[in-house]
C-alpha cells in the first residue's frame, strides 16, 4: 500500500511506540531437584527488553507479497507457556529464536518482555523490569530469577535494558510520521523535535544511567540472595545494534513514499544519521557506564553495535524476497540476501494482519539467532568472555551447523 497525505488521519492512529522486549522458552528443561548453586546442568538467563528476547523473531526476512515467504516461526512462535498454548504474559513475545538458548549442553531461560524499563510497570499492560516486583500482575525480572536460581545453576545472566527508559520506540514513532508528513523539499526531521532531543539531554542521559545501574545492582542482589557468590557466576551487558544504515546506505531513495510503503523504513537521511551517530552511542554508553557504575568483578560486555552491519533494515546490499528473486526463507543464501530487522509497519497490522506493530525495527529470526550465535561467543565453554560481534563473512554470510548465522566476536571496540 502507498502511502498519501489524505490517509495520514488514520496512519497517525496506527503508528505507536513498538515495544523492546525480551523473552522465555516453553521447551527449556525443568531444573532437577537437586540442582542450585554451582551444582548441575548449567543455565544462561536473560533478562530486559525486546532486543534480547526474541521480538520479532517469527520472521526472516520480509516480503510485501506473501507473508509466508518470510514466516520461519508460524503464529505459535510467541507462545511461551509450558503447554505451549498461549503467552505466560500478554505482549512479552519470547520467541524460540531468542537468543537466551545457546544449546550445547546448556540450558536457557528468558524472563524479559516485550516493552519492559528498568522498573516494572503494572498497569493496564502489565510489563516486568529488572526489579523484585511482586504484585497480583505478576512479578519483576530481579524476583523471577531470584527465586529461577534457587533451583538451577545459573553460570550466566545477559541484560539488554534501558531502551525504553530512553524513549526510543517512541522516537521511532515521530521520525516516521515526520518522514511521512512532510515533502522531501521540506523535511520535518525529527533528531531536532523538543520531545526527541530531550531524551538525550545530559540530565536524561545520567538518570536512565543510574537506574540501569540500579537495575543491574538488583541482578546481584538476586543471585546473592539466591546463595551465589560471584566466582560462581558473570554478569554479561548487552549494547543494543545499529536497525538501520545511516542515510547513504539506504536502498530507496527519500523522494516519495516508497521507503516506507516498500520497504517499511520511513525516515530521513539526517534523521538516520542522527539515530546512528548520536541516539545509539548516548543509548549503549549509558550501559557501558551503568555497567561500570555497578562495581561488580564478574562483568562482562557484549558489544551489539555493530553486529548487523550489512544486514539492516533497507540497506543497500539485502532485500525483500521479491527484490533478491528467492522464494522464501528456505532458499539457500537467504540469510546472506535479505535483511535481519523488521520493517516499520503501519497499515499492514489491520484486521486479521499475522504482524505486530511493536516487532517494528526489533531483529527478526535470522538477527536473532545471529545475537545467539554472539552469546554462545560470549558463554566460551563456560568462561565467559568481552567481545564485539559483527558478521561473519559479510557478503558471503553462511549458516552454521546449528542453523544460525556465523557471527565474528572480536575485540570491544568503540564507535
Amino acid at each position: 500500500m502507498r502511502f498519501r497525505p489524505a490517509a495520514l488521519t488514520t496512519l497517525f492512529s496506527l503508528i505507536v511506540p513498538a515495544a523492546l522486549v525480551a523473552t522465555a522458552s516453553p521447551t527449556a528443561a525443568a531444573p532437577l531437584a537437586a540442582d542450585g548453586p554451582g551444582v548441575g546442568t548449567p543455565w544462561v538467563v536473560t533478562l530486559g527488553d525486546s532486543y534480547i528476547s526474541g521480538e520479532a523473531g517469527r520472521w526472516a526476512g520480509a516480503s510485501n507479497d506473501d507473508y509466508r515467504r518470510a514466516d520461519a516461526l508460524g503464529p505459535n512462535a510467541y507462545h511461551d507457556n509450558a503447554g505451549g498454548t498461549g503467552e505466560t504474559i500478554a505482549r512479552c513475545h519470547r520467541a524460540s529464536s531468542a537468543e537466551a538458548h545457546i544449546g550445547g549442553g546448556v540450558n536457557g531461560l528468558n524472563l524479559a518482555c516485550s516493552g519492559a524499563r528498568t522498573a516494572t510497570s503494572a498497569g493496564t499492560n502489565f510489563k516486568p523490569g529488572i526489579d523484585f516486583f511482586d504484585g497480583s500482575a505478576g512479578k519483576g525480572q530481579a524476583l523471577m530469577l531470584q527465586e529461577a536460581a534457587a533451583t538451577r545453576n545459573v553460570r550466566m545472566v545477559v541484560v539488554s535494558i534501558g531502551g525504553n527508559d530512553f524513549e526510543f520506540a517512541s522516537a521511532v514513532q515521530t521520525c516516521v510520521v515526520n518522514f511521512l508528513t512532510s515533502p522531501s523539499w521540506w523535511k520535518n526531521y525529527c533528531h531536532d523535535d523538543s520531545s526527541v532531543a530531550e531524551n538525550f539531554t545530559a540530565a536524561n542521559v545520567a538518570a536512565v544511567r543510574s537506574r540501569v545501574a540500579g537495575a543491574l545492582g538488583n541482578v546481584a542482589t538476586a543471585m546473592s540472595n539466591a546463595g551465589y557468590s560471584t566466582s560462581q557466576w558473570t554478569l554479561v551487558v548487552q549494547t543494543y545494534p545499529s536497525p538501520m544504515p545511516s542515510g547513504s546506505g539506504f536502498r530507496y531513495s527519500e523522494s516519495g513514499y516508497t521507503r516506507q510503503s516498500v520497504g517499511g523504513c520511513g525516515v530521513w537521511n539526517r534523521d538516520a544519521d542522527w539515530a546512528n551517530a548520536t541516539a545509539l552511542p548516548t543509548i549503549n554508553g549509558a550501559l557501558l557506564g551503568a555497567a561500570s557504575d555497578v562495581g561488580l568483578p564478574n562483568v562482562r560486555t557484549l558489544d551489539m553495535t555493530h553486529a548487523f552491519d550489512g544486514k539492516r533494515l533497507c540497506e543497500k546490499g539485502v532485500g525483500l524476497y521479491e527484490e533478491v528473486g528467492l522464494p522464501s526463507w528456505q532458499s539457500p543464501g537467504a540469510v546472506d540476501r535479505t535483511e535481519w530487522v523488521n520493517q516499520v509497519r503501519t497499515v499492514t497490522t489491520i484486521g486479521d494482519s499475522p504482524y505486530f506493530v511493536q516487532e517494528s525495527l526489533h531483529p527478526s529470526y535470522w538477527g536473532q539467532l545471529a545475537m545467539r550465535n554472539c552469546l554462545r561467543q560470549v558463554w566460551n565453554n563456560g568462561a565467559p568472555r568481552s567481545g564485539s560481534c559483527t558478521v561473519g563473512n559479510l557478503g558471503a554470510a553462511r549458516l552454521t551447523p546449528t542453523g544460525e548465522p556465523a557471527m565474528t566476536l572480536g575485540p570491544l571496540t568503540k564507535g
